[in-house]
């Protein structure tokens, strides 16, 4: 760790650097997706899981908004902005998530059974109410929101576009990826204004570029043990085409 306080520009590289060479892009199950070669099957089980990773987001912004001090009145504002959005602010996220699901031909019932989510979805839903519970805000802001939310809309500009050319998916079926694309890119630079802002020693810098690579490895882990645990028995993807995600 070093012991100098960087700079805006060199700092949001710096983040930008840590996410980037952990990012789920890389993982053979978004990459076996944006070339088409998944089923609705293997996209239902994506659902299923998914859900209870992003079905909780507001919740673990609610532990982060009750701990954040009051002198950082917009982060809190955007907080509790985030979290009117995901619930109650248009249609549900969750709901929109269900839709696809059900379009893809599982159900309601199966989506919001926790016994349908692998161990590692698990572990990322747990990892994600530590880190709102436990971790400095701003460190957590930039775990939560830097290291996770910012990475969507580079995930699901590749995926979205093979939903509707490759599968035949309605826009209302694939509302919630159309949603997030636009909506998580507001989040995830608000959330590194934040973090830029606020984390103003060399220490919380530190920790704010760890917690947003381990945010990273993560979701990387979790969509890789998706192929593993679904995929990977009809399906193998070529270790260049990984490399070149």
């Amino acid at each position: 760790m070093t012991d100098k306080l960087m700079n805006r520009d060199e700092f949001r590289a710096a983040l930008e650097n840590a996410i980037k060479s952990q990012s789920a892009n890389k993982a053979p199950f978004s990459v076996a997706w944006a070339s088409g070669r998944l089923s609705r099957e293997h996209l239902a089980r994506w659902a299923e899981n998914h859900y209870h990773y992003v079905g909780p987001f507001a919740d673990y912004l609610g532990y982060l908004y009750a701990r954040t001090p009051h002198h950082m009145t917009e982060a809190k504002d955007f907080l509790l902005a985030n979290m009117y959005e995901e619930e109650i602010g248009g249609d549900r996220h969750t709901d929109l998530l269900i839709r696809f699901a059900e379009a893809c031909g599982t159900t309601r019932e199966r989506v919001v059974n926790p016994d349908n989510m692998s161990p590692t979805t698990r572990g990322l839903q747990a990892w994600c109410y530590a880190v709102a519970m436990r971790e400095d805000p701003v460190v957590a802001v930039a775990g939560l929101v830097v290291g996770l939310e910012s990475q969507v809309p580079s995930i699901y500009r590749k995926q979205t576009p093979t939903l509707r050319e490759k599968y035949g998916f309605t826009d209302e079926e694939v509302e919630f990826f159309d949603l997030h694309i636009v909506s998580d890119e507001i989040h995830g630079e608000r959330g590194y204004q934040i973090v830029l802002e606020h984390a103003n020693t060399p220490e919380l810098q530190a920790q704010c570029l760890r917690i947003c690579e381990i945010g990273a490895q993560m979701r990387l882990l979790y969509t890789t043990a998706l192929y593993h645990d679904y995929v990977a028995h009809e399906l193998q993807i070529p270790a260049e085409e990984l490399v070149a995600a």
